[in-house]
């Protein structure tokens, strides 16, 4: 080993024992990665990939901290490969194509396969992604570009048709708590000499205030145990000293959890606007994950607002797809004029006091004499022999587009499930189906 070598080993000790705790921490195997699992579990594709060092060129694409990078340095670590790896933030034209180069000609003089890992890689312009184009189709380099924005928006089709796309997902909070507990107990890398000690509910705390970023986790948690003293407990109040923030007791196994979202429900049931913005507010700081806040939306404005104002559902949604698209902070703004509108909404539960209804109906009788011989399917060879369709009346033959027909089966025949309210929109159109049905 020449002096160069030795210098080069003794720069990378001295940045690894000087670098945050996620970057001493980073994974070096595939089983220390997690959170991944549907894409690098046993028996995926990518890990047989890995394993077998075949990899083709691939486009990691996910949220920050989710592992996007770590799996390419577990993929230095495993491959026979030569692993390159540059940031697209810095890389130009010129070095871009001095490593094409040195790429080209490590295959010509030591048949070795480089792969080249681009980071951030949707900030290359179209000539930068253009200078890979023909280099990733011939296999001079095999080429891994990571990014957190959409491929199909930031990267030129023609060169995304030639790498096959891997969707890391969010980290859930489970991930990030084990990721940090790993962290604690490491010795040589972690923190594990510091003997700090703490719950999975502190630590699902950091894990929310990181928001499930496992990067952002691990310097959050190197920060709070090294203003504890060696040999301590970690409380939710240290955690609050570090973040600045006021933390709230919230984990998702406990009764705040559980207690918040049932108030923010009850109070868009109960049109209370300004309570439910407060449990809205809650949630937001505690660190609970936008998703789960829109669902019990969209999930109050058809069972607490339903026909009353139909419309309620279709904001609950757009603002479920919105904010989703958008993220905190400024998804919390989607998601206020949402609540408001759903609490200030007119109030109808028929639609759900109809379906269930209905539901105790087919558990109780099942499918009850079977449906009616005329509203059976007519449109097969055979079916008019058998007596289907038989006797049916079309609607859009009579006056009003309505007939009055028996559609249930016999033996339910006489069983009402929808009782229509006269609450807002609903009875206006309750009283149109009256209308129809010339029951006034």
């Amino acid at each position: 080993m020449d002096g160069d070598d030795l210098f080069s080993l003794a720069a990378e000790e001295t940045q690894r024992t000087f670098a945050p705790l996620a970057v001493r921490m980073r994974p070096e195997t595939l089983d220390e990665i997690y959170g991944q699992e549907k894409l690098i579990g046993p028996g995926s594709f990518l890990r047989a990939m890995i394993e077998h060092d075949t990899l083709p060129s691939l486009l990691f694409y996910g949220p920050s901290g989710v592992g996007k990078t770590t799996l390419a340095h577990v993929i230095a670590q495993v491959t026979h490969s030569r692993f390159v790896k540059v940031n697209a933030v810095t890389a130009g034209t010129a070095e871009l194509r001095g490593l094409i180069q040195e790429a080209r000609e490590t295959l010509q003089v030591y048949q070795k396969r480089t792969i080249l890992f681009v980071d951030e890689i949707h900030r290359f312009n179209k000539n930068q992604q253009d200078v890979l184009l023909p280099y990733v189709e011939d296999g001079t380099v095999t080429l891994i570009g990571a990014t957190t924005e959409n491929p199909y928006f930031e990267v030129n089709r023609p060169l995304l048709s030639r790498l096959r796309v891997m969707t890391f997902e969010p980290l859930r909070e489970e991930a990030i708590i084990a990721v940090l507990r790993r962290a604690l107990g490491d010795r040589q890398k972690g923190l594990g000499q510091l003997s700090i000690a703490a719950t999975d509910d502190v630590l699902g705390t950091i894990a929310r205030v990181a928001d499930c970023d496992a990067r952002a986790g691990l310097n959050l948690l190197e920060q709070i145990c090294l203003m504890l003293p060696p040999g301590s407990t970690m409380t939710t109040a240290a955690v609050e000293k570090v973040t600045g923030r006021r933390l709230y007791t919230y984990d998702k196994k406990g009764d705040a959890h559980y207690d918040t979202i049932s108030a923010f429900i009850k109070s868009m049931r109960g049109s209370d606007p300004d309570a439910a913005l407060h449990y809205l507010a809650l949630m937001i700081e505690a660190g609970e994950q936008p998703s789960f806040i829109a669902r019990r939306l969209v999930i109050c404005a058809a069972e607490d607002v339903g026909l009353a104002d139909p419309q309620a559902l279709v904001v609950a949604n757009a603002a479920a797809q919105a904010v989703q698209l958008v993220g905190w902070p400024e998804g919390k703004i989607i998601l206020s004029e949402a609540v408001i509108y759903v609490a200030c909404a007119p109030k109808s539960n028929s639609a759900c006091l109809a379906v269930d209804a209905a539901t105790a109906d087919v558990r109780q009788y099942g499918s009850g004499s079977g449906v009616p011989a005329w509203l059976r399917d007519a449109h097969y060879q055979g079916a008019a022999a058998l007596g289907h369709g038989k006797g049916y009346k079309y609607p859009h033959d009579y006056p009003h587009h309505w007939v009055e027909q028996q559609y249930l089966p016999d033996s339910l025949k006489e069983h009402r499930y929808y009782e229509a309210t006269d609450s807002g929109a609903e009875a206006a159109m309750a009283e149109r189906w009256k209308k129809r049905c010339g029951k006034e």
